[in-house]
């Protein structure tokens, strides 16, 4: 396989993440990956801050934020109808 070069490597970099390439485009980009401390270093800022966003979203919101996220929707409705 060929390396791909940083261009292609940085514009593919969600969906190989998300390994939603197909399996020669993503050995490709993880050859340039192993080869390029730039690309590697952008590759790993993003995969952190997916999973943190990826964590943070699992989590449930305090009860009251809730009680008034629902209040406030349904005085929008209420105006609605």
């Amino acid at each position: 396989m060929s390396d791909c070069g940083c261009e292609k490597a940085r514009k593919d970099l969600e969906e190989y993440l998300r390994r939603e390439i197909c399996s020669t485009e993503h050995s490709d980009i993880r050859e340039h990956l192993d080869n390029c401390p730039e690309c590697r270093d952008e590759a790993l800022v993003a995969s952190t801050l997916t999973e943190v966003v990826a964590r943070a979203c699992k989590e449930t919101a305090p009860a009251e934020l809730r009680t008034q996220v629902l209040v406030q929707l349904r005085k929008v409705q209420a105006t609605h109808h």
